[in-house]
């Protein structure tokens, strides 16, 4: 059970590993892009290409659905990145419904735990496997994998690396399972522990008045996706601008933060600590590029500033 590109790679796992995949359940088909044409989750186009059997229910109550997946007569089935399940779902199955989640929990249960690790300036992740109970990420943990995340690796980098991360560790809890050997350990709960809730639009703005530190995690925690933004205040108009990549150059200095500085090859962002200088950007209307092809037609007057 999943959907998105990170679900592809347990799938196909498992699949070149020997095991039987008797079926896949998957979100419905969706509306995307500028014609708005119905598109297929990731996880369908490669269950289909596979020859395996698609489900995409709206509601994981309906009957039809729920004697569908009675007959496919799994033993076992795996959740990645997909929804959360009632219990008639996962208790279905003999052996019962494991999930993939990229984090080590009981840390980032939730939406988004890739980009809030690293928005939150983690030296380290993981993937963890757990056993679905009623509530969301909190089943009695079967395997952990931990990984370092480098300093100025991207949410996109990182998603790649522990998606195969992620598959591996799928394939050894399968294994544990189909040997009778899973040893499962609780949980802890507390109100330290961090969270990865879903990621809304107003939780992706700069804050220039942070430290050069959170804000260039801040926008390698949202790239490729949902990506930082700010405005850019220059001659007198506000542009939106969106931030793929910056660099940290750690240095004194007295300038108010959001202050730009510019030649003809860099832009830097005045912040607490330093100079964020930035790679990678979008303006309205127009593709990524990086900061040198955009001041070939750029003018950034002196009083230029983010905000």
């Amino acid at each position: 059970m999943g959907t998105p590109d990170f679900a592809v790679a347990s799938l196909d796992m498992l699949i070149e590993k020997g095991y039987q995949v008797v079926g896949v359940v998957t979100a419905p088909d969706r509306p995307a892009g500028r014609g708005q044409k119905m598109q297929a989750s990731a996880v369908k186009s490669h269950a289909l290409s596979r020859g395996l059997p698609v489900l995409q229910p709206t509601n994981l109550k309906d009957v039809d659905f729920l004697a569908s997946l009675q007959n496919f007569g799994a033993n076992l089935q795996i959740v990645v990145a997909f929804r959360m399940l009632p219990k008639v779902v996962w208790s279905m199955p003999s052996y019962g419904t494991f999930n993939l989640h990229a984090s080590l929990l009981p840390e980032y249960r939730g939406a988004a735990p890739i980009n809030w690790a690293i928005m939150n300036g983690e030296p380290k992740t993981g993937v963890t496997t757990f056993f679905i109970d009623d509530r969301i990420d909190t089943g009695e943990i079967i395997l952990q994998r931990e990984t370092f995340i480098n300093e100025n690796e991207s949410a996109g980098d990182l998603h790649d690396r522990l998606m195969q991360l992620g598959a591996e560790l799928v394939i050894d809890t399968v294994e544990l399972i189909q040997a009778n050997r899973a040893i499962t350990k609780k949980q802890g709960f507390g109100a330290t522990l961090n969270t990865a809730p879903k990621i809304y639009r107003e939780d992706c703005e700069i804050d220039w008045t942070q430290t050069l530190e959170k804000v260039h995690d801040h926008v390698r925690g949202l790239s490729p996706y949902p990506v930082a933004w700010t405005h850019l205040i220059n001659n007198g108009e506000k542009t939106l601008v969106k931030i793929y990549k910056t660099t940290k150059e750690p240095v004194a200095h007295n300038l108010g933060s959001g202050q730009l500085l510019a030649d003809k090859h860099h832009i830097k962002v005045a912040v607490k600590g330093g100079y964020l200088q930035l790679v990678e950007i979008q303006f309205p209307g127009k593709r990524r590029m990086q900061v040198k092809e955009v001041l070939n037609g750029l003018k950034l007057e002196k009083s230029a500033h983010m905000s």
